[in-house]
Order: structure tokens, then C-alpha cells, then sequence
């Protein structure tokens, strides 16, 4: 004997939802609770966006180039007395990947380590000379 069913659900919709004394019916917000998202790759996003993240590569400079900066470096270290403001362009490794960025720093510079090869700047930044791209004075 085949039935004529047109809608899938046809043969139960006249049916209530069962009731049970025991049991009291889960609040509507809690239903809902149970379907929402969740992240199944922790940690995933993260992994992407880091990346994603574009580091820039060290420049070599070429040999007139580094010999300006040379000259602008030993004409600072004969005038540290009057304290000239500077511009520094200088490379920072990135301390996740390959690569960095080039970042600029302005300020007056303290002293010259000699030790270290580093100038020495009056709020405590240190730049490695092996570092700098160009070094401008005021």
C-alpha cells in the first residue's frame, strides 16, 4: 500500500511537542547558544595575519653611499660638543621572521660608543652604526 505523502513532514504535523515532567524545556537562548560558532582552529587567524605581515629586506648600500654615511657619521663624533639634532635611517630586525623595517629617528645624540659601535642618543636609543641607511644632520 503506497500513501500520497506531498509534504515531508506531513504524517507528524498534527502531533504536539512531547512534554515530560522530569524534564523542563531548554530556555530559547540556550538553544541558541548551542549553535554558535566556534573556532575548530585556534590560533589559525593569527598563523594567517603574521603571514600575511610584509617585512622589508636590508639594503646593501653601495660604496659611495657608504661613504657618505662615513663622512656624516665622523663629522657628528667632531661636533657631539654642540649637540646638532640628527635624522637617523635605520634597520630593525623583525623578531618574528626574516626581514624588518627601516625606521627613522630624530633627536640629539649623547655620545658615540666606540665599544659597541653605537651612537648613544639623549633619550637612551642605541643605533648600531652597522644598522644606519643615512644619517642627516641639522
Amino acid at each position: 500500500m503506497k500513501y500520497a505523502i506531498t509534504d515531508d513532514y506531513e504524517d507528524i504535523k498534527q502531533f504536539s511537542r512531547p512534554q515530560y515532567d522530569d524534564i523542563y524545556p531548554m530556555p530559547i537562548s540556550d538553544r541558541a547558544a548551542q549553535f554558535a560558532p566556534f573556532a575548530a582552529l585556534t590560533g589559525y587567524d593569527a598563523a594567517v595575519d603574521e603571514t600575511a605581515r610584509l617585512t622589508d629586506s636590508r639594503i646593501e648600500l653601495a660604496e659611495d653611499e657608504v661613504d657618505e654615511l662615513n663622512s656624516n657619521l665622523n663629522r657628528l663624533i667632531d661636533t657631539l660638543d654642540e649637540q646638532p639634532e640628527i635624522k637617523v635611517t635605520y634597520f630593525v630586525p623583525d623578531q618574528r621572521k626574516s626581514g624588518g623595517k627601516y625606521v627613522n629617528k630624530v633627536g640629539i645624540v649623547r655620545i658615540f660608543d666606540s665599544c659597541s659601535n653605537e651612537l648613544v642618543f639623549t633619550d637612551g636609543i642605541r643605533i648600531a652604526v652597522s644598522d644606519m641607511y643615512s644619517l642627516l644632520i641639522s
